[in-house]
C-alpha cells in the first residue's frame, strides 16, 4: 500500500478541475503540496485556500509545454521539500471539430500540453523519483478518449492515445528497471530490492466530468491562438463537449476518491466510469475481426451511462 501522509505530491493543472480535487484530497491525507497551473491568478487563489485549511503547499506557474518550466517546477519541489513521492501528470486542454479544419496551432496547442507535458513531467521526475530509493508513484492523466475514437475530437483523441500507450509503455520500462537494478545489486552482494521496485505508474482515464475542459480555449497562449474564427464543425463540437461535460454525474471530488485508491493499491487502469468499457470492447473486437471501425456512440446507454 502507497502512504500518503507527509509524503509530497506535485500536481499540474492544480487551480481547477482534476487537479484542484487531487491538492484538495491530497491535503486531507497530510500531504505536502506544490502545485503547478498555466493560470498564476488562479494558482495563487488555489494555494491560499488550502494553506488556509492546514496544508503546507506551495504555487510554481508552469505552462507544462516548456520543457524548462517543468525543470523549473521540479527544482522548486526539491528545494521546498527535499523529495517528490507522487506526480500527477493532470494538466490537459481539447480542440474539436473535422481533423482537416484542425490548425497547425491547433495541433501544437494540443500536443504540447497533453502530450509533451506529460512527456516532460515523466523525463524530469521519474530520474527523481528513482535516486530517492522510496516508494512514489506517477498518475498520468488520459481519457476514455486514449481509449476510443470519437467523431470530431481528432487532436483531442490523438493526445490522448498518445498518453495511454506512454504511460503502458513507462509501466514496462520501470518494471525494467527493477530487474535490472536487482540484477546489479545481486552481482554486487548487496540487498536485492533496487530503485526500480519503489516507482510505480497509474493511468487515469476518466469519462465526461463537470470540469474546465470545456473551456480550455480560455488557457491557450496567444502566440498559438488562430486568426480566424471558429468553424461550423468546431462550434457544433464544442457545444456537445459542454453538454457532455456537465451531464457527468460523477464529480472531480469523485475521481479523486477513486485515484488515490487506486494509488494506494498500486493499481494501473483507473477507469472512472465502467459503462464505458461495453464501447471499448466494441473497438477491440473491430480491431480483432478487422472491421471498419464503429461510431463509439452507436451503444448511446453505454456512453450515457459512462456519464
Amino acid at each position: 500500500m502507497f502512504e500518503f501522509t507527509g509524503k509530497v505530491a506535485v500536481i499540474t493543472g492544480a487551480a481547477s478541475g482534476f487537479g484542484r480535487a487531487f491538492a484538495d484530497k491530497g491535503a486531507a491525507l497530510g500531504m505536502k503540496l506544490v502545485l503547478a497551473d498555466v493560470n498564476p491568478e488562479a494558482l495563487a487563489q488555489t494555494v491560499d485556500a488550502l494553506r488556509a485549511g492546514g496544508a503546507d503547499a506551495i504555487g510554481v506557474p508552469t505552462d507544462v509545454a516548456s520543457a524548462a518550466q517543468v525543470e523549473a517546477l521540479a527544482q522548486a519541489a526539491l528545494d521546498a521539500f527535499g523529495k517528490v513521492h507522487l506526480l500527477f501528470n493532470n494538466a490537459g486542454v481539447g480542440s474539436g471539430g473535422f481533423l482537416w479544419e484542425s490548425s497547425v496551432n491547433d495541433w501544437s496547442w494540443v500536443f504540447g500540453v497533453n502530450v509533451m507535458g506529460v512527456a516532460h513531467g515523466v523525463r524530469v521526475f521519474t530520474p527523481i523519483m528513482l535516486a530517492q530509493n522510496e516508494p512514489a508513484h506517477i498518475v498520468n492523466t488520459a481519457s476514455v478518449a486514449g481509449l476510443l475514437s470519437p467523431p470530431a475530437m481528432g487532436i483531442y483523441n490523438a493526445s490522448k492515445h498518445a498518453v495511454v500507450s506512454l504511460t503502458e509503455t513507462l509501466y514496462h520500462d520501470l518494471q525494467l528497471a527493477q530487474a535490472a537494478q536487482m540484477t546489479q545489486a545481486a552481482e554486487a552482494g548487496q540487498a536485492t530490492q533496487g530503485a526500480g521496485s519503489h516507482v510505480s505508474c497509474s493511468l487515469l482515464c476518466p469519462a465526461f466530468v463537470p470540469t474546465g475542459i470545456a473551456n480550455a480555449e480560455r488557457a491557450r497562449p496567444a502566440t498559438l491562438r488562430n486568426d480566424s474564427g471558429p468553424t461550423r464543425s468546431q462550434i457544433a463540437a464544442g457545444k456537445q463537449l459542454q453538454r457532455a461535460v456537465q451531464s457527468g454525474k460523477l464529480s472531480a471530488a469523485d475521481v479523486a476518491d477513486i485515484t488515490f485508491e487506486a494509488i494506494a493499491a498500486r493499481r494501473f487502469y483507473i477507469i472512472t466510469h465502467p459503462g464505458i468499457m461495453a464501447t471499448v470492447e466494441l473497438r477491440h473486437e473491430d480491431i480483432e475481426h478487422l472491421r471498419n471501425p464503429s461510431d463509439p456512440m452507436s451503444l448511446k446507454p453505454e456512453v450515457k451511462n459512462a456519464g
